[in-house]
């Protein structure tokens, strides 16, 4: 079988931070694919992360002419999160409340071998 060339690792973006009352959307909670444990969650810390997803409206894209509807949130894991695996990430904007449950990806660098 060939290999696919996906250089991230995927992810599900299952909420925001908070406590029992309260809530913090600077912080999003990501479970990522294939991560169980603490240990493993930990290799990710420092990794880029980004959402994807699709807007209405068509706008130009850098370095090409042809207009897109994709757009994408860039942010950084930033530590783990619990015993199973989650990892807390902080974007450039707040994910939106609609992306809950959406996949999001991290990538694989930058590497820290």
């Amino acid at each position: 079988m060939a290999p696919s060339g996906r250089l991230y690792a995927k992810a599900v973006f299952t909420g925001y931070k908070r406590g029992q009352r309260n809530q913090h959307e600077n912080t999003a909670l990501l479970q990522v694919q294939g991560c169980a444990k603490m240990e493993d969650a930990k290799w990710y810390i420092g990794k880029r992360c980004a959402f994807v997803y699709k807007a209405k409206n068509k706008t130009s894209v850098p370095g090409s002419d042809v207009k897109s509807q994709m757009r994408c949130i860039w942010g950084k894991v930033t530590r783990t999160h619990g015993n199973a695996g989650s990892v807390r990430a902080k974007f450039a904007r707040n994910l939106p409340p609609q992306a809950m449950g959406q996949r999001v990806r991290v990538m694989l660098y930058p590497s820290r071998i």
